[in-house]
């Protein structure tokens, strides 16, 4: 593989994403090599899921102009408006729910745009007591043992007066929620927390991510993903924090 190859790759994909191989003023090819021939070429994360990465990476800070343009690629490639809704929705649960106040206006004008109703909201029927089941429950199916540890343990009086809601509402409200599969939403939270800078949580959701049908490869991949748009060191770090998951 030389330069030219990465080069030529580079414009390819970006064409088939945004319709236009053009570049950006003042990074000459530096998106065009390793970014769109080089990370976007690579094997083991589908299309659809590399676009997933992206938009949640995006999301968590939020970079609307990028976030307009990925947004829209991934309704041309294989997301639909509710799937989209949903990640900006679980990015905003580890951002800050004020940045779904941004991320989701905009979804709404990019539909209006293509005369895409945006997705009604889901039933929120279920009481506090089923959330905190239920949330209990996909915690033990995603970590196992390790659903009791560090912040998580029930006994610490501490962190226990803020993450009982995280359960209700993390577990047990957004991960049920319809537009993305569990494995979809494992992706979301390996990516987010990538781009947040948090290689503890992106290496816990990372091994996590293999009881609900990902791969290595593609948890190592969605990690990837996320270095152009979010940073190469923090993409590092949660790939250190991997390594030492997956021994």
């Amino acid at each position: 593989m030389t330069r030219q190859d990465l080069r030529q790759n580079g414009n390819t994909t970006t064409q088939k994403l945004f319709g236009s191989s053009s570049q950006t003023l003042g990074l000459a090819n530096l998106l065009t090599e390793p970014v769109f021939g080089g990370v976007w070429n690579r094997p083991g994360l589908g299309l659809a899921d590399r676009l997933l990465c992206t938009i949640a990476a995006l999301a968590t800070g939020p970079r609307m102009r990028s976030l307009r343009q990925y947004i829209n690629a991934g309704l041309e490639h294989g997301l639909d408006a509710a799937a989209i809704r949903e990640i900006l929705v679980q990015a905003a649960l580890y951002a800050g729910f004020s940045s779904a106040e941004e991320t989701l206006p905009l979804l709404a004008e990019i539909l209006g745009d293509r005369d895409i109703p945006f997705p009604d909201d889901p039933p929120e029927d279920a009481s506090l007591e089923e959330l905190t089941s239920r949330g209990t429950d996909l915690m033990h199916t995603l970590h196992g043992d390790r659903a009791r540890l560090g912040y998580a343990a029930p006994d610490n009086p501490v962190t226990g007066a803020l993450y009982p809601t995280a359960i209700q509402y993390g577990y047990g409200e957004i991960w049920f929620r319809p537009g993305l599969e569990r494995r979809q939403r494992a992706l979301v939270a390996v990516a987010g927390f990538t781009a947040l800078r948090l290689p503890e949580q992106a290496g816990k959701f990372g091994q996590s991510a293999l009881n609900v049908g990902l791969s290595k490869t593609e948890v190592i991949e969605a990690v990837i993903q996320t270095a152009p748009y979010t940073g190469f060191p923090p993409a590092l770090n949660a790939l250190g924090a991997l390594s030492a998951a997956f021994v």
